[in-house]
Parts: C-alpha cells; structure tokens; sequence
C-alpha cells in the first residue's frame, strides 16, 4: 500500500503549532524565513560583527509578537518588514544614511520591469578567455552592489535575488510601490556608471 506525501505545512499551521508551545516549529518557521531575513541584515548593516545579534533580534521579535500576526501578510513579509525595521533602527542610532535623498532623480523609469542589472550576453562565438572575462565583471557588479547606499542593495537584493514583487518590497519597507520601482531605477543607473567607469564596454 503506497502512502502519499505529507502535506506541506501552511503557515497559518506552523504559527498555531509555534503558539501552542512547539519550540520545534519555531526552528521550522526560522529556517523558512531566515534566507529573506539574511538578504536584509547583510544589505543593510555594513558590520559583520553586528550582523548575528541583529538577526538574533529579528527573531526574538518574531517570537515575542507572533500572537498578534493576523495573516494580513504572508508571514515570510511580516518576518521580513521587522528585519527591516530592526536593520533601520540600527542605521538610525548610528546615524548611517540609508539613502542619499540629494541624489538627483532619474529622467523617467525606463527598463524597470527588468529583473536583471546589467549584464554581458554571450554570444555563439563565446570562449574561455571572454568567459573569464564575465566572470571578473561579475565579481566588480557584485563589489558595485556592495557600494551602493543601504536601501539601494537592499531593494535590489529584494527584487532580483529574493524576486519579490513591488508590493511585496513595499509591505516590507512601508514604501509605495512607485516608490521602490524608481529608487530600484535609481540602482541600475547607478550600477551601470560604476561599471562603465571600471570597462569601457558597449554591451554594459
């Protein structure tokens, strides 16, 4: 006699399970959201020395608000949007810019329903030397990303890496979804000057 598979379990179950005393559900409910929380601590706190006792903090407010999550999120979002909100309380005692608001604003929004940063396309003719060559250019995007203001990498990481959708980034960040489409136009154009400035290429 064949058994089927166990269903996965819901959200809605791994929270009732977490309330009603199950400390292993809570490992299952961090192991669920700790690559979205992990996104957000590394984009947004420069330090790795604080990193740990931020995520630490993430959870422990996890834990400590649970009973007052009412689904009206998915619980991955409502994790994520207190490990923003812990990560920005942290720039804001130490009075780290989050973003650089004098930063003039792009001239329209164009190409931002690209998932992608710039990237080199490989043709037919592709060789081992050009494929070194992409391999280094994506190692000084991945530097670029690094350089950019918090919530810049943050967004991008959100969009691009996690591939959360604009209200989604917005539940997290309490930003409105217009709002996170241009500051993410905002990166790309950032990004493609930092590697323009690096390799003189036509295709970036």
């Amino acid at each position: 006699m064949s058994h089927l598979p166990t269903p996965p379990v819901t959200d809605q179950q791994l929270v009732a399970q977490v309330l009603g005393g199950n400390t292993a559900a809570f490992g299952q409910l961090v192991r669920r959201t700790e690559g979205l929380v992990t996104q957000l601590v590394f984009k947004m706190i420069r330090h790795p020395a604080d990193r740990p006792d931020i995520a630490q903090e993430v959870y422990l407010k996890v834990f400590k608000n649970l009973a007052g999550f009412k689904f009206q999120a998915k619980l991955s979002t409502w994790v994520g949007q207190i490990a923003y909100n812990t990560c920005l309380h942290y720039l804001e005692k130490k009075q780290l810019v989050l973003v650089d608001l004098a930063e003039p604003a792009p001239d329209d929004a164009a190409g931002e329903g690209r998932r992608g940063p710039p990237t080199l396309v490989a043709g037919p003719d592709y060789d081992p030397e050009t494929a070194l060559f992409d391999q280094d250019l994506a190692g000084i995007l991945g530097a670029a990303i690094e350089q950019l203001p918090p919530l810049y990498r943050t967004l991008v990481a959100l969009y691009h890496q996690q591939e959360l959708s604009y209200e989604e980034i917005g539940q997290i960040t309490s930003l409105p979804d217009g709002t996170v489409k241009n500051y993410l136009f905002r990166a790309r154009k950032l990004l493609k000057q930092r590697l323009l400035a690096t390799y003189q290429r036509d295709d970036l």
